[in-house]
């Protein structure tokens, strides 16, 4: 009987646990994260591109025109009409400012160091934020975006010289990394306060101007000036000249010099009216092309503009330019209705007032589909 007794409650036992264990399971079945099984439409949704390209309206005189409504824009992609948003009101700002801080630079950082303080009233406005980090061989965040003009100007203070390696192009690019996950009702830009010229980038231009389009990023920068911070920077022992012996060479005899050809020459650009053309080849990933001025891809590249400047007041003029330029701008957007169309796609903005000139995002790239 005792064995009998015995035999029951072991199956009793082996019962209450077999229960006890698909309790168990049911259990944490139930507190699984909801992202572990993600919503159907999550794996099947297809993203639309939306493109957005900024616009500045200037007059005869230079000056940016004001009180212009949705009507009198008009945009074609490629030559065709698109269905277009204009937005006519400020948008808030997120900012990254991106700042040089290689020993080449050393004796031009303290006029640097004095600017923070113009770019909350100046650029972001009110509603906006901003982001600062410092790049030589590396990238040191010196704050995150904030809203607070007393955490930037702070931050952008702290800045110091470091290595003699200055990744601008990576910058760039670790810039935008930055700025994706800011609100989607935020406008994206980058100010670069740098040298024109790259020292030690991993990535290419190409690479970087597809990131700044892709996530339309206007990027405006304040060239610090190369003679100026040679004169004030440490003596750095002579570069070998790492460029193609064609990019010094003179022009053949009784050949014109077309824009096409002083690029191919000297590697410069040759003229406003070849940036298409350039930005293409660069698309393109025309291995012969030599880019001395990427800054000038990125800005011209995003409908943004560069200054230069080899004083405090200089510097401080080109920042209130940015400014003023930023909160003039006009909005448009779209999804274009040629997506079919893989390669370079030209922007051409319209602009129903008299005398007026227009500057927008030349255009951007489009993948095959």
């Amino acid at each position: 009987m005792r064995g009998q007794r015995n035999e029951a409650t072991n199956h009793n036992v082996i019962m209450i646990m077999r229960f006890f264990r698909a309790g168990l399971c049911l259990s944490m079945i139930s507190l699984l994260p909801a992202q572990q099984t993600p919503p159907a439409d999550d794996t099947i949704r297809l993203t639309v591109q939306q493109i957005l390209a900024p616009v500045t309206v200037l007059n005869r005189d230079g000056s940016y025109v004001n009180g212009l409504e949705p009507q009198h824009f008009h945009l074609l992609d490629n030559g065709k009409p698109q269905n277009i948003t204009v937005d006519v009101a400020f948008q808030p700002v997120s900012l990254v400012i991106a700042i040089q801080s290689n020993d080449q630079v050393e004796g031009m950082l303290p006029a640097i160091n004095r600017i923070g303080g113009l770019i909350g009233p100046l650029v972001i406005g009110e509603q906006g934020e901003a982001a600062v980090m410092a790049f030589d061989h590396r990238f040191r965040k010196m704050q995150d975006f904030t809203s607070d003009p007393a955490k930037i100007a702070d931050s952008i203070k702290k800045i110091t010289p470091g290595s003699t390696t200055s990744r601008m192009i990576d910058a760039v690019i670790e810039s935008v990394r930055m700025l994706r996950s800011r609100p989607a009702n935020h406008r994206r830009i980058l100010l670069l306060i740098t040298e024109t010229q790259d020292k030690g980038s991993e990535s290419r231009v190409r690479e970087a101007l597809t990131d700044v389009q892709l996530h339309n990023v206007s990027v405006y920068s304040v060239n610090i000036s190369r003679a100026m911070a040679g004169l004030l920077g440490r003596r750095q022992p002579p570069r070998p000249d790492t460029r193609p012996p064609a990019s010094s060479a003179a022009l053949p005899p009784n050949v014109p010099a077309t824009p096409n050809n002083v690029m191919q020459a000297t590697g410069s650009e040759g003229g406003s009216a070849q940036f298409v053309p350039l930005m293409v080849e660069i698309f393109k990933d025309v291995k012969k092309i030599f880019v001395d001025n990427p800054v000038e891809v990125f800005t011209k590249g995003t409908g943004g503009t560069e200054y230069s400047y080899a004083k405090q007041k200089g510097l401080e003029e080109a920042i209130a330019k940015i400014g003023e330029e930023i909160h003039s701008q006009y909005l448009i957007s779209y999804q274009p209705n040629n997506k079919q169309e893989a390669g370079f796609h030209e922007i051409e903005v319209q602009v129903s007032s008299p005398g007026v000139r227009v500057r927008t995002r030349p255009g951007y790239w489009m993948g095959a589909q």
